[in-house]
Parts: structure tokens; sequence; C-alpha cells
């Protein structure tokens, strides 16, 4: 099986992370992954410091491996979040919806390894200078908050651009994406559609049929008028709110449509109020299966692929 550098800065057995889902992503998930060998990663979402701090004793409760805790910096609960992961000793903590340049030095301090999601080459040389551990290169392919680029286009340029380990995410689903990302200068991947079909992933049943029945044209962007893009599935929320964004309707009126709406469809599978974040990738999820049959089943596939890259050598 593939070693990467980043097996040996985390202490993890296989260059694999797994997304950090809000509202999905929780202890329970994050320790089937770290279990099998990934990194598991919980979600802070817009949660405050005592459930964060709940799901990471749930975690240790299950596994010893590292594990980590995702953070998102517009959080309202971000300064308690940001504390209780110092407390709790998680080995590694990512990043994303902003900058962390006020919390880097306490979490480093702390012997927390740092690594911040990065859309683009300037945020990129920003987390190096600021003594981030890795990056995280996320393409505009991925599920939930997306940038402008492709992860094909991003992750070389992020790259060339730092002299970091670099985890490549967005639009990655199995051994073929792994090994792409692998040519490209990546020393490892973070999949999170992939893992909303995890055995221990506690999505409704709703969002779960709805994602493995998703075809290749299956998502659509919304929220770019207001700076905020994200990609879900195709639902008839998305729809609507996609009608409203580009037919007069205010900023706080899409705002107040979209309040709650992730929350409605992770915990109530409701099809006409929620939003259901999913990737790219998300036609290429087929069944539901443990966590840990997901990771080997990526590493195989990207071995296999790497050997018989050899074959176009000439």
């Amino acid at each position: 099986m593939h070693k990467s550098k980043i097996c040996e800065i985390i202490g993890i057995e296989f260059p694999i992370f797994q997304g950090g889902m809000a509202w999905i992503a929780d202890g329970k998930l994050a320790a089937s992954v770290s279990e099998a060998g990934g990194l598991g990663i919980i979600a802070a979402g817009n949660a405050n410091g005592e459930f964060v701090r709940e799901q990471i004793k749930i975690a240790r409760s299950i596994t010893k491996k590292p594990i980590g805790v995702n953070i998102m910096l517009l959080s309202p609960h971000i300064q308690e979040v940001a504390k209780v992961v110092v407390e709790e000793r998680v080995e590694v903590v990512t990043t994303g919806a902003g900058n962390p340049s006020q919390f880097m030095q306490s979490w480093k301090d702390a012997n927390i390894k740092v690594i911040p999601v990065v859309p683009s080459v300037a945020m990129a040389k920003l987390m190096t200078r600021l003594g981030a551990t890795a990056l995280i290169a996320e393409g505009g392919e991925s599920g939930g908050h997306v940038g402008e680029l492709t992860t094909m286009v991003l992750l070389p340029q992020v790259c060339d651009a730092t002299d970091l380990p670099v985890i490549a995410a967005g639009g990655i689903a199995d051994g073929r994406g792994m090994a792409a990302a692998l040519m490209l200068g990546a020393c490892g991947v973070q999949m999170g559609t992939r893992f909303l079909s995890a055995e221990e992933c506690t999505i409704h049943p709703t969002y779960r049929e709805m994602l493995l029945k998703a075809g290749d044209l299956c998502t659509m962007v919304t929220g770019k008028r207001t700076g905020h893009p994200v990609r879900s599935l195709r639902t008839e929320f998305a729809r609507n709110y996609s009608k409203k964004e580009y037919g007069g309707a205010s900023d706080e009126e899409l705002e107040h449509l979209a309040r709650g709406a992730y929350r409605q469809a992770v915990q109530n599978g409701d099809m006409v109020n929620g939003c259901f974040l999913a990737g790219q990738i998300a036609g290429m999820v087929k069944k539901t299966e443990p966590a840990k049959d997901i990771i080997l089943d990526v590493m195989q596939g990207c071995e296999a692929v790497l050997k018989r890259g050899m074959a176009w050598v000439k």
C-alpha cells in the first residue's frame, strides 16, 4: 500500500482524509475512518464548544488513533471551539471558510498539526508563511462551499507554490482519482461525498438514497450572487433557490430561504426545504459499505492504476 510524507507526519496508515462535513462528520464517523487507517475528521460547523468536545470524547472512546477537527472560521462559536481543540489535544485541525491566522500559533503551541483548506495559490502562500503543517487544495467539484478553480487546475499550482505536503480534495471518489491527484503532486486525498455512503455515517435515509441514485449531472451550484457559492444535489430546494437568486430576490430573502436548509436535509431528509450537499462525484457512489472497505477500495484501486500507468511509458 502507498505510504506518503503525510502519513509519517500525522501517524496514519493511509494518506486518506475524511472531509469535515458539518452536521454529518461526528465522532463516530471520524473514529471509524481513523480506526481504518485514514484520518477521521469531526466537523465543528456552527456547533458550540461543548458539542465539539462531546464528539471528540466519543471518537476517543472508539479509537486511540489520530483524529482531526474541522473548524469553520465563520462560526459564531469559533473562539470557544478554537480553545476546545487545544484543551482536548486533538492531533490535527483543518480549517475552512476563512483565514485561521489568529489561531494558528496557539494551536501550534499545543502541538496540533494545522492543515488549512485553500482555494487559491495566494491563500496557500499565506498559510505556508504562517507555519501550516500541510495544505488541502480543494477544487470546485467538491460539495458544500466551493471556489472557482477545479481540482486539476488548482492542485498543481498549489504544489508549485509551497514546499508543504498538499492534500487534494474535490472530485475524488476512487483509486483513479487518487492516482491522478498523486501524479499532480499531492501526497494524499480528502474525500467527503464518498464517505456519505459509509455505514457509520448517520445522515437521514432519504439523503443516502438520493446519493446512491445520483447521476453525473446531479449537482448544481447556488449562491454565486451572494458571494457564498454552494454545491448541492439538484433538488426542488436548489432549483427554487436558483430561480429566486436570479429573479430579483434580495440577499435577505435568500438568507432566510437558506437558513437551516442543510440541517433539514441531514436530520429530516426534507426533499422540499432541505439542501443536500454533495460533490460532482456523487454519481460514482453506488453502495453503502463500512468506512474501512471504502479506504481499502480506494487504496487498492490507486495502486492498480499506478502500476498500469507504466504501460504508457515507451
